[in-house]
Order: C-alpha cells, then structure tokens, then sequence
C-alpha cells in the first residue's frame, strides 16, 4: 500500500480536446488526454503514475482474458454553477469497487489511489468536462489480472487503471423494456451484486434478442422462477405503485448496490414518498397495473441518473406509461442535478471537489 501519495505525471505533447465535438458525445466514445495507471506486485500497490492516454501491451497468456478477473466502476464529474470540478459520491463507489474485489479475489484499492489519483486526474484533463446540462465527464476505473500464465487461481499481479470520457445523455429516448424469463443475470451466491465484467458479458445475447424485437433493455428475473424482478440491463429499477415507490432488494446479493439508487432512495423520501426495498414480482407488478395503480416506471444509474420507461412488456401483457404526464421520475432528477450542479445545498456531502 502507497503510504505517501505519491504520482509521476507526464502530459502529453498533443492534446485531442480540439478534434471532440461537444455538441455531439455519444457515450463512451471519446476519452481524455490521460489516464492513471498503478500496479500491484509483490503484495503492494506501487508505480502510480498519470501519463497520456494509450494502448496496454498485453501478454496472450493475461490471467485476465483467461479467467476473467476483471472489475470496474462508472462515477461522473460535474461542474457546478462556479465552475468548479466536482465529483458525485466517490467514496461510495471506492466501497463497492473493493467489495468487487473482495468477492473476485482481488486486492483493494486505497484510497489514496483511487479518489486522490481520480481528483489529480480530473485536474489535469478538467477542460474535458462538458458544462451542457445531461453532460457530464464520465470516470472509468477498473481493474483485472496480469499474470501471465496459464492455471486457474487468483492474480498475484493487477493493474488498476482509470480513463476519463465527456458524455451527453446514455438514452436519448424513454425506454421500452422486456421482461427476461430465459436468460438469468444472477444467482444467489453468485457475483450479481459485483461489478465485474462477466455479468456484462453474460448479459448480452438476452439484451440482442430484446433489441431485435423493438425493445431497448431486457428486466432481469430471478434465476428459479423467472417471476421476481431484479435490476433493468444496466440499471436499478423503481416502481410507483400507489404512492410508494419500490425498488427490489438487495439481500439476495443479486442486485448490484447503485450509488444512484442508493441517491434516489434518499431524495424520493425527502419528496414526500414511502419508499419500501423488497421483492417485487411480475404478477404483483401486473395485477397493480391493472388496478390502475402503477403511476410511474424508471431506472436508476450513473450512466442513465434517472430513465423514464415508457413501455414494459411481459408474455402478452404490454403495460404502457404516459411519460409525458410522469412527476415524480422528473423531479427527482432535477433534484440530483440542482445538487451534482451547485443549485441547491449539498446537506448530504455527496459532491467531492476537485483541487
């Protein structure tokens, strides 16, 4: 463990920032002139340094590519209405970083490496940080094996590795979501609750076949009836059924602990709503749609922040939602940008500036 932070930093002598069009950022597309790259060897993080962006030299026999031991996390950076650079709630995505390490048998991350290298980072390249409303710097941190040999056992070495890219808004349309009853994301015992790069690899032939038949996401069941619901492709999922706003839970271990769900879960109470996490089914869902008493659908997540679905398909029952007529999604997301943006107070200390 680094016990001085302590980061080599080397610019790069052609900055791509002129080549990005601002008013157009798909997302994950574009990438900053930098990158923080450390290594773990011999039981202890050392070599952190910020240097241009660039392509790995991977060896063919990377434990990584074999075995799959590969994490990481999706944070944002704003600026607020000072125009200062500010960060929505690193540290809770630090936690649940390490906890996809632990569970995948991979060595935590202090955090003077993975927040103070973030800030130092995001220093160096804040020219990148888009000031259009829905645009933000998305923060990419992830980590995975370098040994390179072949056998299955955990990693003694790892790089950890954090890129930075503008982005403008993950959906430009309200959604239109399937109910999965095939394919399973999760089980419990399993890794659904870790962020790693299995569970969006196995995610992505359900997710094809969804999007071949018009819809945009598929809603995950669970893995033995294929009825109690779970988390929508990339997303947490909310429901407001009577006044109350649901989102399943996270006990089994099959959901991953969204930062923003987490955000909204807060706000939605300070607005007035009862919000309840328990297991929701599909029939509950349904039979509460026909009552007429399903107001509102969305998801939650920091690629997303908040995401109307305006459309959710299960069997032969097509449940529809006028997103127009929706409050409650609309002004809980104008609540979390009012705080990432400076607006309003942040009595939560969510937001982590940039110096």
């Amino acid at each position: 463990m680094v016990e001085t932070m302590s980061i080599s930093v080397t610019k790069t002598t052609h900055s791509k920032l002129k080549d990005v069009d601002f008013n157009h950022l798909p997302f994950g597309k574009y990438f900053t002139d930098h990158m923080l790259v450390a290594e773990y060897a011999n039981g202890e993080w050392q070599s952190v340094e910020i240097k241009p962006y660039q392509p790995l030299a991977l060896d063919p026999a990377l434990a990584a590519i074999h075995y799959g031991q590969s994490i990481f996390e999706g944070i944002k950076a704003f600026k607020n209405d000072d125009g200062e650079a500010v960060v929505f709630r690193p540290y809770e995505n630090l936690k649940r970083f390490n906890t996809s390490a632990e569970r995948m048998c991979m060595p935590a991350v202090p955090e003077e490496i993975f927040i103070e290298g973030m800030k130092q980072l995001i220093a160096v390249d804040k020219d990148w940080i888009p000031s259009k409303p829905d645009h933000s710097l998305y923060i990419r941190p992830f980590m995975f094996a370098t040994d390179e040999v072949l056998g299955v056992k955990p990693s003694d070495t790892y790089l950890f590795i954090i890129i930075l890219s503008p982005t403008g808004p993950y959906y430009a349309a309200p959604m239109k979501i399937c109910v999965e009853e095939v394919y399973t994301r999760a089980a419990p015992g399993g890794v659904g609750f870790a962020k790693n790069a299995g569970n969006y690899g196995g995610s992505l032939i359900a997710t094809q076949i969804a999007k071949k038949t018009g819809y945009d996401q598929i809603l995950w069941t669970d893995a033995f009836e294929h009825k109690w619901l779970q988390e929508v492709g990339t997303m947490n999922v909310f429901f407001i059924i009577d006044g109350v706003a649901i989102t399943p839970s996270l006990e089994e271990g099959t959901i991953l602990a969204g930062v923003t769900r987490d955000s909204a879960l807060t706000v939605l109470q300070e607005m007035g709503y009862p919000v309840e996490e328990r297991r929701i089914s599909i029939d509950e869902l349904i039979e509460a749609y026909k009552a007429g008493l399903v107001a509102e659908v969305f998801g939650t997540g920091t690629a997303v922040t908040i995401s109307p679905i305006q459309e959710l398909k299960y069997q032969d029952t097509v449940m529809k939602f006028d997103v127009g007529s929706m409050t409650i999604a609309p002004e809980l997301k104008s609540r979390l940008d009012d705080i990432k943006t400076g607006k309003v107070p942040d009595v939560h200390g969510w937001m982590v500036a940039v110096r």
